[in-house]
């Protein structure tokens, strides 16, 4: 015999209800939200007082012109919103893997190498003081300069792109920490 007897105070949980009225957690919550079916306390509702509201709100034709235009945009908000967080997270995921990085990270690394260029600029003047004013012309002098410059330029033209500088400082700005196991990253 079961002593499991539905009365009109029998209690459900938000998964039970949703499993007899056919619909998911999240409608039900939904449907409490908006008024359609009532909680007795936090995720319990009385089965009988739930089934019987949601069956007269089943009856009603469910909503009116005004309520349907709502709940179309109400969708339209919801998967508008879900597409917006996959874009996101499609692009974090780029992010980590290196494939994309964020202009700020970009703007940092070309400032950096736009320093090293204005560093090297700016130390030739005292390379070249001696050897120049050391030189019997003014062709000799410009062949140092020339010289000093190709030196300078073959090093700026050997500069590569470096994706751990990049990953270094995406871990910076989102306060990641590299895990000892390899390439998993804490919080």
């Amino acid at each position: 015999m079961n002593t499991n007897k539905i009365t009109p105070e029998t209690e459900v949980s938000t998964t039970e209800l949703a499993c007899v009225l056919g619909v998911t957690g999240r409608r039900i919550r939904q449907l409490a939200e908006d008024g359609q079916i009532d909680k007795i306390s936090q995720g319990k509702f009385n089965l009988c007082d739930c089934v019987q509201r949601y069956c007269a709100f089943l009856d009603r034709g469910s909503l009116d012109e005004d309520d349907k235009k709502f709940e179309k945009a109400r969708r339209n908000a919801d998967t508008s919103i879900k597409v917006s967080k996959a874009a996101i997270a499609k692009m974090e995921a780029a992010e980590l893997d290196g494939k994309m990085h964020r202009s700020e990270d970009v703007a940092a690394m070309t400032e950096d190498l736009i320093y090293t260029i204005r560093g090297m600029l700016l130390a030739l003047p005292g390379r070249l003081a001696d050897d120049t004013f050391n030189a019997e012309s003014s062709a000799e002098a410009e062949s140092i300069i020339r010289k000093e410059i190709s030196a300078l330029m073959e090093t700026l033209s050997r500069y590569e792109y470096d994706p751990k500088k990049y990953e270094e400082r995406v871990r910076d700005r989102m306060n990641w920490q590299k895990a000892d196991s390899g390439d998993i990253y804490d919080e």
